[in-house]
């Protein structure tokens, strides 16, 4: 990848981290990487949503493990 395509990843990445914290997904950024890749690669990102809830569902304590310990991550 040349250093602007890079650049312009990296610049995407962080827009969809930026609205995800304002939407309070508690999604992080390698989670959202690759949710990006897979729908780059052709899955369907209501299938992906689908998932990712379903998960939340069956183990709910994480994900708010999550929200509580995101903040002191570097």
């Amino acid at each position: 990848m040349d250093p602007e395509a890079a650049r312009t990843a990296r610049d995407s990445l962080e827009l969809v981290f930026h609205m995800s914290n304002i939407l309070d997904t508690g999604l992080d950024r390698h989670t959202l990487s690759v949710l990006i890749a897979l729908c780059d690669l052709g899955f369907n990102p209501e299938a992906l949503a689908a998932v990712i809830k379903e998960l939340r569902q069956e183990n709910p304590s994480s994900s708010s493990e999550q929200r509580t310990l995101a903040p002191s991550l570097p």
